[in-house]
């Protein structure tokens, strides 16, 4: 590594929204070095909320979501080719061309990809999707265009209810399959899943909860699905939308630690080898990554959040070239938002870090809300609907670790009859979808076993 930390070879691996903030940090940075971009898909960074939005209503094309440039990175862009490995020690990141890029720093930033469906043959149907990326938002957008006479989603998560309620915008049946008890029960508990099915199925949606989709039909094109309670469900279009994975395998052989979760680093975005020993060269961004908080017990958090991916790139570009004692921890607290069948949801905090929860403004009946979660005495999470500018003050009492149940102090905050009641997590491996921002626990990596000599 160079002696001057402005100076060198950086190469960032994740050509989306955290790797092109982190490109830009690092110019404003005043780094003057090389700067490489590598991203598998063969386009410049682009927005992804708007594809379950905007795009598949119509009002946007896939291929206007393009993501602005705050300014000029200078940045050598390899698009359309995919990382292969990471050599530690010779410090090369391999591509699939063959080619390898030699780095005295490496940021990864590879994100996410859409969990497919675990049928290869039945994937294959024509009409059935994912959504993840511009080639899926605009294949499905032109389906739902045509006028499919029904759609089904699999899973209740963010993504399938977003799905669902922009089918039933442009008045398309719609049947949503989830294997929980409620759709956004995996990241909001059991007390605001209660509103979330109320509004599917006041808008019109076919909720099917507790069962599961046990074989995807048709003879080249997709005809329908069997469900777990022998019902079939039949459908033009089939999207699965059955989380994500975390895009890590092609640094299996890396020594780093990654896994299922993503790659664990410190809160510097520094990350770990599979030893748990700290790396002074390789740094992890957005979804890909699991970061230590000190508000929620020092677990590694695992999230998929837009704003996170922005603020942990911009922290690790700063940390990437500046030495120990200027660099910063990654504290922002996670908040996301999602607008669905009439509803502005917006979360701040970690909702499953929680056993208890408040209705402390509005109530369930208007629609109308402010849910405050509690862990062990203490404020974790708030999520408000249609009701957003209250979400500041519950920010400040997540952040100042105030007392749960909270005391009044939201501008309009009414007093609240509520008393607060279990928050009804349950374990993800029971449903279709599971959390946008999870606890992951303490160890970087959980390949090891420690064996210890006998005799």
């Amino acid at each position: 590594m160079p002696g001057d930390l402005k100076d060198g070879r950086i190469v960032i691996v994740g050509a989306s929204l955290a790797g092109l903030r982190a490109a830009e940090a690092l110019r404003a940075e005043g780094f003057t070095g090389s700067l490489t971009v590598v991203g598998d898909e063969p386009h410049p960074p682009y927005d992804r909320p708007p594809l379950s939005k905007q795009v598949l209503l119509g009002q946007a094309t896939a291929d206007t979501t393009g993501l602005p440039m705050r300014r000029d990175p200078e940045a050598d862009w390899r698009l359309g080719v995919r990382a292969t490995g990471v050599d530690l020690l010779g410090k090369q990141v391999l591509l699939e061309d063959g080619e390898s890029l030699p780095y005295d720093r490496l940021l990864i930033a590879t994100g996410t990809r859409a969990r497919p469906w675990p049928n290869a043959d039945q994937a294959d149907l024509d009409g059935v999707f994912t959504l993840r990326t511009r080639e899926d938002a605009g294949g499905l957008a032109q389906r739902l265009a045509a006028g499919p006479e029904r759609v089904l989603v699999i899973g209740g998560g963010f993504t399938g209810s977003e799905i669902a309620s922009a089918c039933r915008e442009r008045g398309l049946e719609v049947t949503v399959a989830e294997r929980g008890p409620a759709p956004l029960v995996g990241a909001l508990g059991g007390t605001l899943s209660k509103l979330a099915a109320a509004m599917q199925r006041n808008h019109g949606v076919d909720l099917r909860t507790g069962v599961t989709v046990t074989a995807l039909r048709g003879n080249g094109s997709f005809t329908g699905a069997e469900l777990s309670d022998g019902s079939r469900v039949d459908a033009d279009v089939c999207v699965v939308a059955l989380g994500a994975v975390r895009n890590v395998e092609w640094l299996a052989e890396s020594g780093l630690a990654a896994g299922p979760r993503g790659i664990a680093c410190d809160a510097g975005c520094r990350a770990f080898n599979m030893y748990g020993i700290v790396t002074d060269d390789v740094f992890v961004a957005g979804d890909v990554s699991r970061f230590p908080h000190p508000l929620f017990g020092y677990q590694l958090l695992s999230l998929e959040h837009w704003g996170n991916a922005v603020e942990q790139a911009e922290v690790a570009a700063h940390n990437m070239v500046n030495p120990g004692p200027l660099q910063r921890p990654h504290l922002a607290v996670p908040s996301f938002w999602s607008t669905q069948f009439g509803l502005n949801i917006k979360s701040v905090g970690v909702p499953t870090y929680s056993d208890h929860v408040l209705i402390a403004q509005g109530s369930l009946e208007a629609r109308r809300l402010a849910m405050v979660y509690g862990y062990q005495g203490r404020v974790t999470a708030a999520v408000t609907v249609d009701m957003a500018k209250s979400l500041d003050y519950y920010r400040h009492l997540i952040e100042t670790a105030a007392p749960f149940p909270p005391p009044p102090g939201a501008a309009d905050r009414a007093i609240a009859a509520d008393i607060p009641v279990p928050s009804d997590v349950p374990d993800p491996k029971g449903l279709s979808h599971g959390p946008t921002v999870a606890l992951t626990g303490y160890l970087p990596d959980r390949r090891l076993t420690v064996v210890q000599p006998t005799g």
